[in-house]
């Protein structure tokens, strides 16, 4: 089996060579090595190695600037790239993973942290080659996007909207990215006789407004807090950013943008052809759906208002009392003060028109 080629940049001569002797004691590996960031790039463009280990604070070149020319050269932008430094901020961290990094290695590292990382990025490197046609293929896994997004939101300001406070209007020019930390949001339509149409229900862990910003377009609906929410605004600038370097997070926003296109066009044609009777079992449907704490949960207790079931429903507030006490007849649902039992998501998502 042929060895695999490691490339070892580090200014630091004692590191430099424990490191590599690391490696060659496990026979597993080709060594090579440079001295700053300026060899290490002729190094790599010439040797074209399998893994890249790379020291950030270095003469010449720094790690930073390594990578920054590596990503320029397409035969040397895919080589995993495993930043080995003493610098352990946050910001650092961060700097690092949205440059392009795989993976990074605290200083001082033990033997086993090192071997375990290099393994790691080679074996996922091996797996994506693997997949790289597949049609979910991505080319970020799942962990990094996690921990890129969780940092983007954690830089970003808090802000407390209090219920019924409007979050942002139709024509409002998007200057954010939303993600709800906390709490219910509705957004909705207006007809032109001034009544509402709710276009959705989000709630905490999800983005909110990112379709107009990745759209270039104004806001076309309105977004309100169905009740008191943190949401943090992420600056469309910080959004764009990150989508430009890194592709997978992009290609998930755009998933989640195809799955929001469907859904409403689910609503609508739900409005066109289903029965009121219909219209007000998947609007509470789908408010269940976001109150739920797991997929096998089938018994909810969910709070909203008749004004914004009826939005939600597409119908007027009075067919809302109707339509509520025919399902507390027939023992769907029951009333609790100012909430609303559903002793069955499945028996009201499969009530009959």
């Amino acid at each position: 089996m042929k060895k695999r080629t490691i490339l070892i940049i580090e200014d630091n001569e004692e590191i430099r060579e424990s490191t590599q002797e690391i490696l060659d004691l496990t026979g597993g590996y080709e060594v090579i090595t440079a001295e700053n960031g300026k060899i290490g790039v002729e190094m790599a463009v010439k040797h074209l190695p399998d893994l890249i280990l790379c020291d950030i604070m270095m003469p010449e070149l720094d790690g930073y600037g390594v990578l920054y020319m590596l990503n320029k050269f397409e035969n040397t932008m895919h080589i995993p790239f495993v930043f080995l430094t003493a610098k352990s901020e946050r910001t650092d961290i961060r700097k690092a993973m949205e440059m392009g990094a795989d993976d990074y290695l605290i200083k001082p590292f033990d033997d086993i942290e090192l071997l375990n990382a290099i393994e790691s990025r080679l074996r996922k490197r091996d797996n994506l080659q693997g997949s790289i046609h597949s049609p979910n293929f991505v080319g970020l896994d799942m962990e990094e996007q996690d921990y890129l997004l969780t940092d983007l939101v954690e830089q970003a300001r808090i802000k407390t909207f209090k219920k019924k406070q409007l979050i942002y209007e139709s024509g409002d020019t998007p200057v954010f990215v939303y993600f709800i930390r906390t709490g219910k949001v509705r957004t909705f339509l207006y007809y032109q006789d001034g009544r509402e149409l709710s276009t959705g229900i989000h709630i905490d862990g999800q983005y909110l407004g990112y379709e107009t910003v990745l759209l270039n377009e104004k806001y076309t609906d309105n977004a309100i807090a169905l009740e008191d929410a943190e949401i943090a605004l992420i600056p469309k600038e910080n959004f764009f950013e990150l989508m430009y370097k890194k592709p997978a997070i992009a290609s998930k926003f755009i998933k989640m943008l195809s799955g929001n296109v469907k859904e409403k066009e689910e609503q609508m044609l739900g409005f066109a052809y289903d029965t009121v009777r219909k219209r007000v079992a998947n609007a509470l449907v789908n408010v269940a759906l976001k109150t739920i704490e797991n997929d096998t949960q089938d018994e909810v207790v969910i709070r909203i208002s008749r004004d914004d079931l009826a939005a939600l429903a597409g119908t007027a507030n009075e067919t809302i009392s109707r339509m509520l006490a025919d399902f507390k007849d027939e023992k769907l649902i029951t009333k609790e003060g100012n909430a609303i039992r559903i002793f069955s998501i499945l028996r009201l998502k499969n009530i009959k028109q």
